[in-house]
């Protein structure tokens, strides 16, 4: 059965051959604050540009905190095992109004990309969502040109279904916008 919004969740943890998923913590402000000074999260993303310390605050403490709380949205920090380094960050957020699916989002920071652990994250995520959860739809999307997430969808295996036009708001502009489906039908 799907949660329904506002049903408090206990955080999960996913654990992959390589790296650890775990709601973002405190200590990870430094972490999360220094990724999103990279010039490609805050082009392909809804980040805040500048990004500064106190964004960083807000995501930790109140973004995530808050999707875990009412169980709207599950963000993870994503850990090297090896190294405890963190390579990046996966969610999946309830869509609104549309019963049983959800938007996922992703980045990788900069020195972590290419090596495929936002691919390994990302199909641990969507497992998590068509089974865990019980999802009948992931929905991911991107803005037209952001080829790296395109690659990792459909890594993932996500179906693409299109591109919607003047579609995603960044920073008070819409831009176009690619948009690709996961069924648990086909994970594999």
């Amino acid at each position: 059965m799907t949660e329904q919004p506002d049903t408090p969740v206990d955080p999960v943890v996913l654990t992959t051959e390589r790296l650890v998923l775990r709601p973002p913590q405190a200590c990870d402000l430094e972490a999360v604050f220094a990724a999103c000074q990279d010039e490609e999260i805050q082009r392909w993303t809804v980040v805040p540009s500048p990004y500064r310390l106190e964004d960083a605050e807000y995501f930790v403490n109140d973004l995530a905190a808050n999707g875990w709380r009412t169980g709207e949205a599950r963000i993870w920090c994503v850990l090297e095992r090896a190294s405890g380094a963190m390579v990046g960050t996966q969610g999946i957020t309830l869509a609104p109004g549309r019963p049983g699916s959800a938007e996922v989002g992703w980045w990788a920071a900069k020195e972590y990309r290419g090596r495929g652990y936002t691919v390994e994250a990302a199909r641990a995520v969507a497992r998590y969502g068509l089974t865990e959860l019980g999802l009948r739809r992931l929905e991911w999307q991107a803005y037209v040109g952001n080829d790296g997430s395109r690659a990792v969808a459909e890594r993932v295996g996500y179906r693409f279904e299109g591109t919607l036009r003047s579609y995603a708001e960044q920073r008070g502009v819409f831009h176009d916008a690619w948009v690709a489906s996961l069924l648990a039908t086909d994970l594999d």
